[in-house]
């Protein structure tokens, strides 16, 4: 796991997700016993090499994407510390599919690629079979469920990425035998992972009242056909809260639909751009829509950080290319935790599997809160002072 921020919060799950092992002490002796050694996991691996768990995972397949020198530093990384993946003899579906399901509302965006890598490491290493699905509608969703698809027939467990899922169909889950964890909203009971989006709005609004902006425009909006997409409200929530708080005036009319897509933002910004009053900086609300609000910038011959600020949400890999200040979140980590925390649900479970009346995979008090890895601001040139502007 990279980056300043984000990494305590995430370890801690990890660390509770896995469980760990202390040392014994006898009463009467002043002898130490050692339990036996927990077994290395991936992020062990990938915390030594200084990379993702994704990488860890593509190096040791020897999967393409992956440059020669990571290749070989990952390789004596995981012979240094004698890690070995789990064999997928040992799966631990008791006996079941010995697959995990990630479903997502749409295939495309660096975004569901990056936490699908994140999962698919994870899985991988525990040996289990991992299988990608696009549930883009409720429609969709309803059809993945409905107990006549006898879904507990084809999957263990089930990872839903930005999509909601109604109450009595996690009770359903539940009653199959299906284990649950959700990425972008919570599901008391079950593994969530979703980071705080009313701050990050916060963070950036902070961050360009601090330059003197009063006039800015906000790339947000929802993409075209979401199952569910929460995240650009809450996002406003926090940014609108923080202008209103400095007295600064609040223009819906500069909240513009962006479609969390490079075009989206570059048409947006363009929108934005020929509005009689232009805003002197820009929040979008990702870094990919921030992408092609550069591109709009540039055909309007304004330099970025002088001529208008522009900050985005998630420290895309390109964002150093270009410069971009963002307000970061572990997206990787998103998809690794989640799935850690499944594979441990899914040990519990497989301990207890016979036991009368005693379910699969069920709701569990160690989740009733979700993870939430920590957001930071990175500052880059393309945000500046009033005064430059």
């Amino acid at each position: 796991m990279q980056g300043p921020t984000g990494t305590t919060d995430v370890m801690k799950a990890l660390t509770l997700a896995r469980g760990g092992v202390r040392d014994m002490v006898s009463d009467d002796s002043d002898t130490t016993i050692h339990a036996p050694p927990r077994r290395l996991t991936i992020e062990h691996v990938a915390a030594e090499a200084g990379v993702s768990v994704a990488t860890v995972s593509r190096a040791l397949r020897g999967l393409p994407n992956v440059t020669p020198s990571t290749r070989e530093r990952v390789r004596a990384v995981a012979d240094r510390l004698n890690y070995h993946p789990d064999p997928a003899a040992t799966r631990l579906a008791a006996g079941r599919t010995g697959t995990v399901t990630l479903a997502i509302p749409s295939l495309f965006g660096w975004y569901f690629s990056t936490v699908i890598a994140g999962a698919e490491a994870v899985c991988a290493d525990a040996g289990l079979e991992f299988q990608v699905i696009a549930v883009s509608t409720p429609t969709h969703r309803d059809r993945l469920l409905d107990e006549s698809r006898r879904l507990e027939r084809r999957t263990d467990a089930l990872i839903l990425v930005d999509v909601t899922i109604e109450p009595e169909q996690v009770a359903s889950l539940e009653r199959r035998g299906v284990g649950l964890a959700t990425i972008g909203s919570n599901v008391v009971g079950h593994p969530s992972v979703c980071i705080d989006d009313e701050l990050v709005g916060q963070i950036a609004a902070e961050h360009l009242l601090a330059l003197g902006h009063r006039r800015i425009g906000v790339i947000g909006g929802r993409p075209e056909g979401p199952m569910s997409f929460d995240v650009p409200e809450a996002r406003w929530r926090g940014f609108s809260r923080e202008l209103a708080a400095a007295d600064v005036a609040v223009d819906h009319e500069c909240n513009v639909n962006g479609n969390f897509s490079l075009d989206g933002g570059y048409e947006a910004m363009t929108q934005l751009l020929r509005a009689p009053s232009r805003p002197t900086a820009v929040f979008a609300m990702s870094d990919e829509m921030a992408f092609g609000a550069l591109m709009a910038c540039n055909e309007h011959s304004l330099r970025v950080g002088t001529d208008i600020s522009l900050i985005g949400v998630d420290d895309h890999e390109f964002s150093r290319v270009v410069d971009l200040t963002t307000v970061r979140q572990p997206v990787a980590d998103h998809g690794s935790v989640v799935a850690r925390l499944l594979v441990a649900a899914l040990r519990k479970s497989a301990r207890h599997a016979g036991d009368p009346g005693e379910p699969v995979v069920g709701a569990s008090d160690e989740h009733d809160e979700p993870v939430r890895p920590a957001v930071s601001l990175v500052e880059r040139s393309s945000t500046g002072s009033i005064s430059c502007t």
